[in-house]
């Protein structure tokens, strides 16, 4: 628990639409979180008793994850949103594991880059992409301001 940082001008644009633009305040307000609570439902994990709250540009999220991997996704997918500058982390977790280390992307690096310099080996590279995905299709596909999860390898 607690709040995660992210670049506000980075990440998936879903609150840039006509529709939102045009809304009253409060069903623009209503809309965004309908948003986010989609997003999480694409992640793909149930989060149970999900509420999402969002105050300007920061979400609150709460609930309960099934393990810490799917709360880290999710609190990634909250956060890598343009327009959503910090996630407050108000997810419980079912079972326990140690936390992953969130790395925001710099211009030039590569995942390549990013194992070398967490993990001592560059080919470690599947790791960072797998321990991200759904959130990357590609790991080739990575952008500076977008947060990564950095798992602790066994």
């Amino acid at each position: 628990m607690g709040i995660f940082d992210f670049f506000k001008k980075a990440g998936t644009k879903v609150f840039k639409n006509e529709e939102l633009e045009n809304a009253k305040a409060e069903e623009a307000h209503a809309r965004k979180i309908q948003l986010l609570e989609n997003i999480v439902e694409n992640v793909g994990y149930e989060i149970e008793d999900l509420k999402i709250e969002l105050d300007d540009d920061v979400v609150a999220i709460y609930g309960s994850a099934n393990n810490q991997a799917e709360k880290e996704k999710v609190i990634l997918a909250l956060g890598n949103v343009d327009g959503i500058a910090a996630v407050n982390d108000q997810l419980t977790v079912e079972e326990q594991v140690p936390s992953s280390t969130f790395y925001t992307v710099k211009s030039g690096d590569t995942l390549s880059k990013i194992a070398k310099a967490h993990y001592g080996n560059a080919m470690k590279y599947m790791e960072i992409f797998e321990a991200n995905q759904p959130l990357l299709s590609d790991p080739n596909k990575i952008y500076p301001g977008q947060v990564l999860r950095i798992p602790v390898l066994d």
